[in-house]
């Protein structure tokens, strides 16, 4: 998962880059409005954590132009030491998914972002059964009939972006600019994604059958699911 924290503090910013970090999440930091910016022109991010009072403008200007680019799914969490309820309503009212007063706990916002990911993408809870294959997104863990599966964190996230997005086809760049960050670090023309791919498939096929598991010829994967 690809977060982008836009904080101006810059400990806190460290403290959240540190934490996520931890959680085996793709983090990228920008500390003023014109850098944040230049990085959502360029990138996408399954979350953005905004803080609203930044260096060369308000969060609410950048919300306000995040949400008029088309095609656009990123998450958005207000971080912000303002606590009257209007900011609250306006930052809701312009698009964000929620808003979190400071000072807060880290493993709040980390809970609020898995109730975002369930209503994103309409699941009662952290957990994702694919053909027997049980997904915890909160404890970042495969199992299959409740033997967990030995994952290393980049695999997990491979698998964890497709489940996710199950039934579309998932290219290559996006999903390394997804679980790995920056895919400028990457070449495209490798089989780096490839190689993650096979390793994950070779696990899975230890427990059962993932023909489900599909490879879209010159384009990505998708997994296939029914209903």
């Amino acid at each position: 998962m690809k977060i982008l924290i836009v904080e101006d503090e810059k400990n806190l910013a460290l403290e959240m880059t540190e934490f996520f970090g931890k959680e085996g999440y793709s983090i990228e930091n920008a500390w003023k409005k014109s850098s944040a910016e230049e990085k959502i022109a360029e990138n996408t991010y399954d979350f953005i954590l905004l803080d609203l009072g930044l260096p060369g403008g308000d969060g609410f200007e950048l919300l306000h132009q995040l949400k008029k680019l088309k095609g656009r799914e990123d998450a958005v969490i207000i971080l912000t030491a303002r606590g009257d309820v209007e900011d609250r309503i306006k930052g809701l009212e312009a698009g964000a998914d929620d808003y979190l007063p400071k000072p807060f706990s880290l493993t709040e916002l980390l809970a609020r972002m898995h109730a975002i990911i369930r209503r994103k993408h309409n699941l009662e809870m952290n957990e994702v059964n694919v053909h027997g294959f049980v997904l915890d997104i909160r404890n970042h863990e495969v199992s299959f009939n409740r033997q967990r599966l030995s994952l290393t964190a980049k695999e997990f996230e491979i698998f964890n972006y497709l489940v996710l997005n199950k039934n579309r086809v998932i290219s290559r760049i996006n999903l390394t600019e997804h679980v790995w960050g920056d895919i400028l670090e990457i070449n495209a023309d490798s089989n780096y994604v490839d190689v993650h791919v096979k390793n994950l498939r070779k696990k899975l096929s230890a427990f059962a059958p993932n023909e489900w598991f599909e490879t879209v010829r010159s384009i990505g994967y998708r997994i296939n699911v029914g209903g």
